[in-house]
């Protein structure tokens, strides 16, 4: 049976699609952006977080480990990583959940009780499922039994992505899906590549093809400063965005934030954070005023 690797479920989300949504984020991308505020969504294998503001240094996950991989510190309790296997053992023994693993795998018929149990508040609010991450177009197979699925029992289907995959894979997608989500991290290639790991160039030709489709499509853009928040830039994503067959006119602007800090600590690397900018209030005033001369509907959130 396909299963998938979940690290969290999300119920009562309004932010991520129409009405109430169960939001379901699968572990894995293939982007690594310097300013993701899910970190533990970029490793596609399953890892640990520890709260050190939780421990009360009860030691049992000490005692337990059964690869002797964890000492008492003035700092709290240290993984040697080099002999930790994630089994989960101090997770579950510990008292004050001060150990998280993150990820677990699912089977679909599992994650479909999760779902059902939801379906009275989809039915009152025209919400539905959002299937998110990390990238959820990593896990294509799961991904399209369970939109098939959902499908069959009429729930409104939300894939919020980066679309970065195979032009079939997304294509195949669309057909099981409502809408999607896209993000458009910043339209020149080279900076995309500087600040995400990849070209946009594969992201941009998937945008093209899936919008000659009658799937619905919601931009995302985090916005950045100095990265993506230019004239220059904005005009130039208006542009691809006006290029676009079918209706594309919306756009959900987010601005930056610093909440990956405290994830990177948690996860054992506090060096990994890099630290951005956001546009002020100003600066994001004149961005929906540059999408609006465009025909294009941006505003704050969503």
């Amino acid at each position: 049976m396909q299963t998938g690797l979940i690290f969290d479920i999300k119920k009562y989300a309004i932010n991520d699609g129409p009405g109430i949504r169960l939001t379901i984020f699968f572990k894995g991308c293939n982007l690594a952006c310097e300013w993701c505020h899910n970190p533990e969504s970029i490793s596609p294998k399953v890892q640990k977080m520890y709260t050190a503001s939780k421990c009360i240094g009860a030691v049992k996950c000490i005692e337990n480990c059964p690869n002797d991989a964890l000492r008492m510190t003035e700092a709290g309790i240290v993984t040697d990583y080099n002999s930790c296997n994630f089994c989960g053992i101090c997770a579950e023994v510990c008292p004050t959940k001060a150990f998280e693993m993150l990820g677990k795998f699912k089977p679909i018929d599992e994650l479909m009780k999760v779902i059902d149990n939801e379906a009275a508040f989809f039915d009152q609010s025209g919400g539905g499922v959002t299937f998110s991450g990390g990238e959820p177009l990593m896990h294509t197979d799961y991904l399209l039994q369970i939109l098939k699925v959902c499908g069959k029992r009429f729930y409104h289907r939300v894939v919020d992505t980066t679309a970065f995959s195979s032009l079939e894979t997304i294509i195949e997608v669309a057909k099981h899906t409502d809408l999607f989500l896209i993000d458009l991290k910043v339209m020149d290639a080279d900076i995309h590549k500087r600040f995400t790991g990849v070209s946009n160039e594969k992201i941009l030709k998937n945008i093209t093809e899936i919008a000659k489709t009658d799937v619905d499509i919601i931009f995302r853009i985090p916005l950045i400063k100095n990265v993506n928040s230019s004239y220059e830039n904005i005009v130039k994503t208006a542009e691809f965005i006006n290029s676009l067959e079918g209706n594309r006119n919306i756009v959900n602007l987010l601005p930056y934030h610093k909440i990956a800090e405290n994830k990177h600590k948690k996860l054992g690397n506090p060096d990994g954070f890099i630290e951005f900018e956001a546009p002020s209030e100003n600066e994001i005033e004149e961005i929906i005023s540059i999408f609006k001369e465009y025909g294009i509907k941006a505003s704050v959130g969503g």
